[in-house]
C-alpha cells in the first residue's frame, strides 16, 4: 500500500468512527485525506473496498491473539487482571466506535465475521483458562462457555460504555475498575 492509499484508508476509518460508515462520504473522506475525490476511484473501487482493507491492518483491528493469555500463573486474580488488561489495551474505545459505526445493512455480511473474531478469541482462550483451573480444583463450576462469556461482558461493557459516554457514567479508569470487577467476579467463582 503506497502512502495515498494508507492516507484514504486512515481518512476514512477516522470518518468512520468520529460518523458512522453510512454518514461518511467519498468526498468528505477525500478532504480528509487532502486528494481529490478522483484519487480515491482510481485506488479503490469505492467505500466499501476502503474498509474492507482496513479491517485487515493492524491500525484498524485488533490484534488479539489466543497467545495473548497463554501464560498462566494459576493465580485466578492475577490472571484475570492480566486478561482483562490485555483485553482493554486491545479493545480500545475507537475500536468500539469503529465496530458500531460498521454495523450497518451496506457492510454488515462483510464485516461480521471480522469484528466477531475479537471476542471470539477472549471468550475461547478464556475459556480455556477457566478449564484449567477447574481441573486443579480452583473453580466450583465447570460451566467454562458461561464464566467466559460472563467474563467478557464485564470487559466489553467497561469499554462500550467508555466509547459512549467518555467519563459521563463513571470517572474510574481502566486500571481501578479491573482491579474491583476481577475481584468480584474471582469472589463467585471460586471454591
Amino acid at each position: 500500500m503506497d502512502q495515498t492509499g494508507q492516507n484514504i484508508i486512515d481518512a476514512a476509518m477516522e470518518l468512520v468512527v468520529e460518523r458512522g460508515y453510512t454518514a461518511t462520504t467519498t468526498k468528505d473522506i477525500a478532504k480528509r485525506a487532502g486528494v481529490n475525490e478522483c484519487t480515491i476511484f482510481r485506488k479503490f473501487k469505492g467505500k466499501k473496498e476502503i474498509v474492507l482493507q482496513a479491517m485487515a491492518q493492524r491500525r484498524w483491528h485488533p490484534d488479539l491473539e489466543p497467545e495473548d493469555f497463554m501464560v498462566e500463573t494459576g493465580d485466578l486474580t492475577e490472571d484475570l487482571c492480566r486478561f482483562a488488561h490485555i483485553y482493554m489495551k486491545k479493545v480500545t474505545p475507537e475500536f468500539v466506535k469503529l465496530s458500531l459505526g460498521l454495523r450497518t445493512p451496506e457492510l454488515v455480511e462483510d464485516t461480521r465475521e471480522g469484528i466477531l473474531a475479537i471476542p471470539l478469541v477472549f471468550k475461547t482462550s478464556v475459556a480455556e483458562y477457566f478449564k484449567k483451573m477447574h481441573e486443579k480444583g480452583i473453580l466450583l463450576s465447570d460451566d467454562y462457555e458461561n464464566m467466559a462469556m460472563m467474563f467478557l461482558s464485564l470487559n466489553f461493557g467497561f469499554v462500550f460504555f467508555k466509547a459512549s459516554f467518555g467519563s459521563g457514567l463513571t470517572e474510574m479508569e481502566a486500571d481501578a475498575y479491573i482491579v474491583k470487577m476481577v475481584d468480584a467476579f474471582v469472589h463467585g467463582v471460586v471454591r
